[in-house]
């Protein structure tokens, strides 16, 4: 076994609801590029070098193998199920069935109950894991608040069963937000967004601060290992700047860990994914050291370039005219 890091040293944020979480989870969504052995050997390694956060998810394709590690956790004293903060998402085929979904994760994850669940995408816009960019599914349809409503009713009253103890949102726009949160009878106590240092979306960040809403960071380091089918000419590789590889020079460590204490730093919660020991452990231990200094972070803002790297071109409905149309950029839903 590696270096520990204590969990306790991590540095935790605040839920509304009084609750303090850790401020930076592992992420699992390794099912275009690792196996799920991979993934569940490295969560394993993860609770034993002191993460208390894991961000699943059913479409993953890897949370049975996930949950015989979480079960091995537990009988061997590692650590208890009230230690661990699991997060895990129902995915787009199931918007109509989300309890049924939310029961298999925690049969999958062999857990009792869920902390924190997440609508993944706002749509329930179908596609096969896997599939090609240019995929498309002839049923996909606009987004409705009628419709993500229900699915999220459907949560709020798995709240009320006890399965899972919050409710999360996902790759939500303000204009969708807007329409929504009047109508929530339990409001969501985090977003999970893409935030990263050439992708930062302030005014989304500002917008989930203002409503208590704790932001979630997907993509934390800009994702050098998404799947191809996300990889575009254009987009820009944030480790690679000129200003990340200067304070990574300054703090004698890579960009990567620059990234994620620049996303703790900011207040999001970043949630990078890593099969090797090396690297997760460092992820853990950079939340606990040597911070960034005010005039660095001030440089990291003058790297937002609007690099949207998860475009979600599978998720269009017919008649919509590109990827941008998902994202309501002109403050208004996109019909």
């Amino acid at each position: 076994m590696g270096i520990v890091i204590d969990p306790a040293i991590v540095p935790k944020k605040k839920l509304y609801t009084g609750e303090e979480i850790p401020c930076v989870g592992m992420g699992t969504f390794g099912s275009d590029r690792f196996t799920p052995d991979q993934v569940s050997n490295a969560v394993a390694g993860a609770i034993r070098a002191g993460y208390r956060m894991f961000d699943c998810a059913a479409c993953y394709g890897n949370e049975d193998q996930i949950g015989e590690v979480f079960q091995a956790a537990f009988k061997e004293g590692v650590v208890e199920r009230k230690d661990l903060f699991i997060m895990t998402k129902v995915w787009n085929d199931m918007h109509r069935r989300v309890e049924e979904a939310c029961r298999k994760s925690i049969a999958d994850l062999q857990c009792d109950y869920v902390d924190l669940y997440f609508i993944h995408w706002p749509f329930p816009n179908y596609h096969a894991p896997g599939c090609d960019v240019d995929s498309r599914n002839p049923d996909s349809k606009p987004f409705s608040v009628d419709e993500f409503m229900d699915t999220y009713r459907q949560c709020e009253a798995l709240v009320e069963k006890g399965l899972i103890r919050y409710i999360g949102i996902s790759n939500m726009t303000i204009p969708k937000l807007e329409a929504c949160l009047p109508l929530m009878k339990i409001k969501p106590v985090a977003c999970e967004s893409e935030f990263h240092v050439c992708f930062q979306q302030q005014e989304l960040f500002d917008y989930l601060v203002a409503h208590d809403i704790q932001p979630v960071g997907f993509m934390p380091l800009g994702s050098p290992q998404r799947p191809e089918r996300d990889m575009m000419p254009e987009d820009v590789a944030d480790l690679q700047t000129p200003i990340m590889k200067e304070i990574a020079a300054a703090h004698n460590c890579h960009p990567a860990l620059i990234a994620l204490k620049w996303a703790q730093q900011r207040g999001q919660i970043p949630i990078p994914f890593s099969v090797h020991e090396m690297e997760y452990t460092s992820n853990l231990k950079a939340m606990t050291e040597d911070p960034l200094t005010a005039e660095e972070l001030e440089k990291i803002k003058t790297l937002e370039c609007g690099n949207r790297l998860v475009k979600g071109q599978v998720f269009l409905w017919p008649g919509a005219n590109d990827w941008h149309d998902l994202w309501d950029e002109d403050g208004v839903i996109v019909k």
